[in-house]
C-alpha cells in the first residue's frame, strides 16, 4: 500500500489572516453605507411580502432611495431564501451577499443586462426575480441622481 505524503505545514508569520478587501469605488460606498443603515434599522422592523411593497413604493426624491433600499433590504432575505449578510457600517469587509448585491448595481449601470440577470438567476427564487431586479434598478436609478 502507497503512502501519501503531506505538505509542510508553513510556520510564516507574514501570511494574511484575510483576503484584502476588494477594491470599492465612492458610489459603491455611498450605496453600501445606506444598505447596511437600513438593514441595522429593518432587523426589528416586520417582514414585507416582496409584491406588496412593490406595488405601495413612492417614487418622490429622498423618500423613494430610502423606501427602494429599505424594501430591497427586507424583501430579500425572502427572495433569496436564506438569511441575508449585512455588516456594520464602516467594516472594510464586503459579506457575500453585499458583494452580490453591489455587482448588480455595477452590472445596471453599466447596462451589462447578461451579467445582471446571470446573478439574480444564480440566487434570486424564480418567482421573485423581477420584483429583485425591479428593486435593484431603482436603487442605482436613485444613487446615480446623487
Amino acid at each position: 500500500m502507497a503512502s501519501l505524503a503531506t505538505l509542510p505545514i508553513s510556520d510564516r508569520d507574514d501570511t494574511p489572516l484575510h483576503a484584502p478587501a476588494p477594491h470599492v469605488t465612492p458610489d459603491q460606498r455611498a450605496a453600501l453605507t445606506r444598505l447596511r443603515l437600513s438593514a441595522m434599522a429593518c432587523r426589528v422592523a416586520a417582514r414585507t411580502d416582496l409584491y406588496e411593497a412593490c406595488a405601495l413604493l413612492s417614487l418622490d426624491g429622498e423618500d423613494a432611495k430610502r423606501t427602494f433600499v429599505d424594501t430591497l433590504v427586507k424583501c430579500l432575505p425572502s427572495a433569496l431564501q436564506r438569511r441575508v449578510i449585512w455588516f456594520t457600517p464602516g467594516t472594510d469587509t464586503l459579506s457575500f451577499d453585499e458583494s452580490w448585491t453591489l455587482r448588480c448595481l455595477t452590472c445596471i449601470r453599466a447596462n451589462d443586462l447578461a451579467n445582471l440577470n446571470f446573478l439574480i438567476k444564480s440566487r434570486v427564487s424564480p418567482a421573485d426575480r423581477r420584483y429583485i431586479g425591479y428593486l435593484l434598478s431603482q436603487i442605482s436609478e436613485q444613487f446615480s441622481k446623487d
